[in-house]
């Protein structure tokens, strides 16, 4: 009965292996269809609206303001960022920062964590998610390369309830094209990624106003580095 057990296990975990592999590669090209948060929205109530968009229908504006937020090191790291996953494991996860800046989740581990997996936040969820989450990790960091982690990224990412992705945001709160976006704007929608649902950008929360001008700050600081540079054009 074991072995009967361990056999069908290890088929369906190489089934899983395959379908999985294929997915990631066919989204090399191609947009997820749907994710496990957008089903989730959409089964809240909250309706999806979205509209993908390619990495020359957006801003560099955006790109810069999602790396200044929320991967500093995104240009050069492997998908880890591994100084910063040490420190998080050594601070007091009860203290709050009143202005957070950016984790230690990489924005390779976000998208991976989007476009393949589930959100739920509890320590139980966080923890069985972690080896799936480093294999799709290291795999579109093989696979799709940086700019099409980033491009995925933005075009998958809640900015709002039921709202996916920089063109449906940028369209909802300023009533135009992503390309179109200004630091400031761009700003103030990246600002909300901690929780859109939380952190709205209109109305303008609080944390949102003072993230937007720590945002903001950020892109200055590193707007002029070439790696950054060569990414968001």
């Amino acid at each position: 009965m074991v072995k009967k057990i361990w056999h069908y296990t290890k088929r369906i975990l190489l089934y899983a292996f395959i379908s999985s592999f294929i997915y990631l590669l066919i989204c090399k090209w191609v947009m997820p269809p749907i994710t496990f948060t957008q089903i989730g929205s959409l089964m809240d109530g909250y309706g999806l609206k979205r509209d993908y968009v390619s990495w020359d229908e957006i801003s560099p504006n955006v790109k810069l303001a999602a790396m200044a937020s929320e991967d500093q090191l995104f240009p050069d790291h492997s998908g880890f960022d591994w100084a910063s996953i040490q420190k998080s494991l050594q601070t007091n996860p009860k203290k709050k920062n009143k202005v957070a800046g950016a984790g230690a989740s990489t924005i390779s581990q976000q998208t991976s964590k989007n476009v393949f997996l589930w959100q739920g936040e509890s320590t139980t969820m966080r923890y069985i998610r972690k080896v799936p989450e480093a294999y799709f990790t290291q795999l579109t960091e093989w696979i799709w390369g940086k700019k099409r982690i980033l491009e995925v990224y933005l075009n998958v990412i809640e900015m709002g309830k039921g709202i996916y992705g920089i063109e449906a945001a940028s369209q909802a709160y300023f009533h135009k094209p992503a390309k179109n976006l200004s630091r400031m704007e761009a700003a103030q929608i990246i600002a909300c990624l901690p929780n859109p649902k939380i952190y709205t950008v209109k109305p303008q929360s609080r944390f949102v106003a003072r993230k937007t001008g720590w945002i903001l700050r950020q892109m200055n600081n590193i707007a002029s580095d070439p790696d950054v540079q060569a990414l968001i054009k």
